[in-house]
């Protein structure tokens, strides 16, 4: 994808790792729905799911954000690197311990690093004795049902 940059206001939050955003002109607002690139962040339902979706909020929410679209996901979604507050989000929550780095779609080491000293210092879900990876998660809620 690649595409140029948006400049967006973020007007919701739905999990660590998903947000709408308001792009465009005034009078020709688009909502984008955006998955932020190479991160995996707790399902709700999951331990620190509501912690990281709340993570994300406080850096994100109502705030103009610059997102970089990689591609689209097989929901539709705009995947994206995005900055709020001059900061990269999809950073600061694998930081936070707040997400995984996504090994599956990883191409930044950097968010490789930040998940290694993240758990390093047992911070955010790095505090549990084996938190369990969303993808795992979703795979054994799938079997269940």
């Amino acid at each position: 994808m690649g595409a140029a940059a948006l400049f967006c206001l973020v007007v919701a939050i739905a999990d660590g790792d998903t947000l709408t955003a308001r792009c465009g002109d005034p009078g020709a607002y688009e909502q984008v729905k955006v998955r932020l690139a190479e991160i995996d962040a707790p399902e709700k339902a999951q331990p620190f799911g509501n912690r990281s979706r709340q993570n994300l909020a406080e850096l994100c929410f109502q705030q103009v954000a610059t997102i970089r679209p990689t591609t689209r996901d097989r929901y539709g979604r705009t995947v994206a690197r995005v900055e709020c507050k001059g900061q990269d989000a999809n950073l600061q929550q694998v930081r936070a311990g707040m997400a995984w780095a996504y090994t599956k779609y990883l191409t930044d080491p950097a968010v490789a690093r930040e998940q290694d000293g993240a758990r390093a210092a047992r911070v955010g879900l790095w505090g549990d004795k084996a938190p369990l990876p969303p993808w795992d998660w979703r795979q054994l809620r799938t079997k269940g049902n």
